[in-house]
């Protein structure tokens, strides 16, 4: 029961979903999506631009985590679809007391006070806008065991004179009686990659509310398939004045398979053109 506290504990808050001002110590929610893969694109003035297309499907608010009962804000949001019979009793039950379709993957984002949202809430690609920067996460690829060289950059073994099958190898770890032991993240073989990965700063290039997806510059890390967390940068903040506040709320009468997609301002300079006053 979510409106009545257990013994001791005051009542949840009630969450009203209004557009709100928006400052600089307010942390909104994150998105989860699919990675469908990357392309590239040409813009305005002809410069090529990589381009990873992510699908945020059908994302929604499913929990409300507040500091008077759990200790922190957060909010758990739920991505996709999923068969009743695919679930345990415990997750079913969840999704129930909650009177929210069933998702197939759930992630919990902590946000400020003023960034909470009720249950159900959905949450559009429209939470973002074009030209912010993102925090994607994600899990790298795998690449199994794999030596010093290919895991870390190392140089190897000379290749001609006096590295007889060695090398590939990474040298010494240690030294014999002192400190003799091999110390802690040395940088050996092992397992390489199948790791939880974040890329800082990407730019989004392209926003389409039609087909819930968002074009980002550049590469994020998993597999095509594998999903993604994304939320506003951390090092480059969005603009308060352009964010939805705490997100998108679309109006009622609203088709979006009507709407546009929205690019990117690339900028009103030829970035090819030479100014022959700087020669």
């Amino acid at each position: 029961m979510d409106g009545i506290g257990r013994a001791g504990r005051q009542p949840r808050p009630i969450v009203e979903a209004v557009p709100k001002p928006m400052d600089r110590t307010s942390r909104r929610t994150g998105l989860i999506a699919v990675k469908c893969g990357m392309t590239a694109v040409w813009d305005k003035w002809g410069r090529r631009i990589p381009i990873t297309v992510l699908w945020a499907d059908d994302n929604q608010v499913v929990q409300v985590k507040t500091v008077d009962h759990e200790g922190f804000n957060a909010l758990q949001v739920g991505c996709g679809q999923k068969k009743p019979k695919q679930l345990s009793i415990p997750e079913l039950g969840h999704f129930r007391s909650k009177g929210v379709p069933i998702k197939r993957k759930l992630k919990e984002f902590q946000v400020s006070e003023d960034a909470l949202l009720p249950v159900g809430t959905p949450l559009t690609v429209r939470h973002f806008v074009p030209g912010q920067f993102l925090d994607v996460t994600g899990v790298s690829i795998g690449k199994g065991f794999q030596g010093p060289m290919k895991r870390w950059g190392f140089a190897g073994m000379p290749a001609s004179h006096g590295a007889s099958l060695s090398h590939r190898s990474h040298g010494a770890t240690g030294g014999r009686k002192s400190p003799g032991k091999v110390f802690k993240n040395k940088k050996m073989a092992g397992q390489m990659g199948n790791r939880k990965a974040t890329v800082f700063c990407v730019w989004v290039y392209k926003v389409e509310p039609q087909r819930d997806l968002i074009w980002v510059k550049g590469q994020v890390p998993g597999c095509k398939g594998n999903f993604v967390y994304i939320r506003d940068s951390w090092n480059k903040p969005p603009d308060v004045s352009l964010t939805p506040f705490p997100t998108h709320f679309a109006p009622p009468d609203e088709d979006p398979a009507t709407l546009e997609a929205l690019i990117a301002d690339v900028g009103a300079e030829d970035p090819f053109q030479v100014d022959e006053e700087k020669k």
